[in-house]
């Protein structure tokens, strides 16, 4: 899709995707950017760095349906990034999460349709595969809200859904806190030596969303085919061979493994060069299908401490 002067809403726009993308939808000539969030203190900052960006700043929360509504007025694309992520804080306030990322979901989409937007991205995660805590749960209920074909398809609003694992220093991710405890000479915390990750870049992250513009019918879940690797591997190469790390264990709602496509989205799911598109229940792929098996961060060739190095390298994260 061609993003010359068209208006481009982004919720969640002060967090980690939405200050990434906002550059982004400048170069592509978007006509204007609604940045829409509820924190006034990174809105401030963000606008000292695009004093002439045809960016309109709107303090608002996904919560608040009318809100959302006055804000989409003759918006072509709604970029859905806004979310309570904190595995921890979801575990702790889960009423808080629910009202966020599900009930939240709910006015993106009801919003979106009165204003006959053109497509709504939600973003997604592989918590929401398979989901053991209230973060990916309420995750998964929105990909469901956004999926919902059957009942999307007489609007005129196209909603499409885009997951991925880990985006490499984004807030919560394993990145940042390793270094900040590397900073305080603190020893690394291991919840589980098994334990692995997939690790997709800013970029690709970005990528995904503008390939999903193009989506050719409602309702398909678009997956960016990642690498994935040890959490132990990341903190040796972030720390070197001989820093510290304890053991501390699985914590509640954590996995071992994470999933990007399950073995029930196989038979529905079709994979096109570095992407799978997952198709709603009631599309049958059938010999299109060229995965054989669940898709998840320890059933491929996990990168070596060499590739986290090269990897974390080309992106920035190792002086």
């Amino acid at each position: 899709m061609r993003l010359d002067g068209k208006r481009v809403l982004v919720t969640g726009a002060t967090g980690s995707f939405g200050s990434t993308i906002l550059p982004e939808l400048i170069k592509a000539n978007v006509g204007e950017i609604v940045a829409y969030s509820r924190d006034e203190e990174k809105q401030f900052w963000l606008r000292t760095q695009y004093k002439d960006a045809p960016i309109r700043w709107v303090i608002g929360d996904v919560r608040d349906l009318q809100r959302l509504t006055e804000s989409m007025k003759d918006v072509d694309i709604v970029l859905h990034a806004a979310a309570l992520k904190e595995i921890n804080f979801c575990e702790d306030h889960p009423i808080e999460a629910l009202k966020t990322n599900t009930l939240g979901a709910i006015n993106v989409r009801s919003a979106a349709i009165t204003n006959n937007v053109d497509v709504v991205v939600a973003i997604s995660t592989d918590k929401a595969v398979k989901p053991v805590n209230t973060y990916g749960m309420t995750k998964a209920i929105q990909e469901r809200i956004f999926t919902s074909s059957h009942e999307l398809l007489e609007t005129h609003t196209k909603f499409v859904v885009v997951r991925y694992g880990n985006v490499l220093g984004s807030r919560g991710s394993v990145i940042p806190f390793f270094k900040k405890k590397i900073e305080a000479n603190e020893p690394l915390p291991i919840t589980n030596i098994r334990m692995t990750r997939f690790l997709l870049t800013l970029g690709q992250a970005i990528e995904l969303v503008f390939y999903s513009l193009d989506a050719f019918q409602t309702g398909i879940i678009f997956v960016r085919k990642a690498p994935s690797c040890r959490i132990t591997d990341i903190a040796h190469v972030l720390g070197g061979e001989h820093y510290p790390t304890v053991i501390t264990g699985i914590r509640p709602g954590e996995k071992i493994h994470e999933i990007l496509v399950s073995e029930d989205e196989l038979r529905r799911s079709e994979g096109i060069e570095d992407y799978v598109l997952i198709y709603p229940y009631d599309v049958y792929v059938g010999e299109s299908v060229n995965l054989k098996k669940e898709y998840s961060s320890d059933s491929q060739t996990l990168l070596d401490i060499d590739g986290v190095r090269e990897l974390l390298s080309k992106n920035g994260f190792l002086k």
